[in-house]
């Protein structure tokens, strides 16, 4: 019976020695209790426990965690109902407040972040919810942070996956998207016309101007060129009467000669001006060609008095 009864004892012993063992995970940590109170935590590593008298009351990872929000329906300062949904990431960094200070960590969070999300959006309007998605995220971040530090939990993100407006405000949406899309396509279209017929004045305008720069100087080379075409006619014509007038020293037969010539010139000229475009009725009495023909003469004659 001795023997029984210490080998009874014996593995009793045993069972409560393995009992009392504990390993703790990296990233992982645990909390005792002694006679129902709160004692110690226990970090990674190899651990012992009085057996009997300790227990562990809670283990959990201390690492960064996801909690994926379910999606809800709220309504925005505008009265528009949207359907939001989050992600948090957050970590314990207390581990006795997490266990102690609330029950069930995972549902009072998925609460607090419903109810802060809720609050914000009422704070704006639809329109806001989309722009304002970055601005939105932070407020959630610092609000929940605050709320949740007395739990030892501290919230390093937040972010919103989805804001989905109801089936009719998305539609209304759409039908002004789309007006708002033929608004801008008219304004479009009405530029470059204005741009087309503004572009085409000026191209007119520039063109009256080179044409005009071009005709003036047009009219200024031919002005030139009929200026230079009558300093030749008069130095020609200079020319051709100090020929004559030496040929009339020379030889005093051909004042006769050039007395013809001249009459001859003075009728030619009576029937190109009757052969003209602008024609005129013109009278001459042939009796007055030796009249005219004797001027012409005295006034050779002068001019080679004078010359003398």
């Amino acid at each position: 019976m001795d023997f029984i009864f210490a080998l009874i004892v014996l593995v009793l012993g045993g069972t409560s020695l393995a009992g009392s063992v504990r390993i703790i995970n990296q990233g992982n940590e645990a909390l005792v209790e002694r006679l129902g109170s709160y004692n110690r935590k226990l970090e990674p590593g190899l651990r012992f426990t009085v057996p009997f008298v300790e227990r562990i009351a809670y283990s959990e990872t201390v690492r960064e965690k996801v909690l994926d929000v379910p999606p809800q329906q709220c309504i925005t300062r505008d009265n528009v109902a949207i359907s939001v949904d989050a992600v948090v990431y957050w970590r314990i960094v207390d581990l006795e407040k997490a266990f102690y200070k609330v029950q069930n960590l995972q549902s009072a969070m998925v609460n607090l972040v419903l109810t802060q999300i809720r609050a914000e959006m009422g704070k704006l309007e639809l329109d806001q919810t989309f722009t304002a998605r970055s601005e939105i995220n932070e407020v959630l971040l610092r609000e929940l942070d605050i709320a949740t530090d007395p739990w030892g939990v501290k919230v390093t993100r937040v972010e919103l996956r989805d804001i989905i407006p109801s089936k009719a405000v998305q539609e209304s949406m759409e039908l002004q998207m789309s007006a708002e899309r033929r608004k801008r396509a008219a304004i479009l279209t009405s530029e470059g016309e204005r741009d087309s017929a503004v572009n085409s004045a000026r191209g007119r305008a520039d063109a009256q101007i080179l044409q005009a720069e071009a005709e003036q100087k047009a009219t200024i080379l031919r002005a030139q060129a009929a200026r230079q075409e009558q300093v030749l006619k008069a130095q020609a014509t200079a020319e051709a009467i100090q020929i004559i007038a030496k040929m009339l020293k020379s030889d005093p037969g051909a004042r006769e000669a050039l007395q013809f010539l001249m009459a001859q010139n003075y009728i030619d000229m009576g029937s190109k001006i009757g052969t003209s475009a602008s024609s005129k009725v013109m009278f001459m009495d042939p009796r007055s060609i030796p009249a005219t023909v004797e001027g012409i003469r005295s006034i050779i004659g002068e001019d080679e008095g004078t010359k003398s």
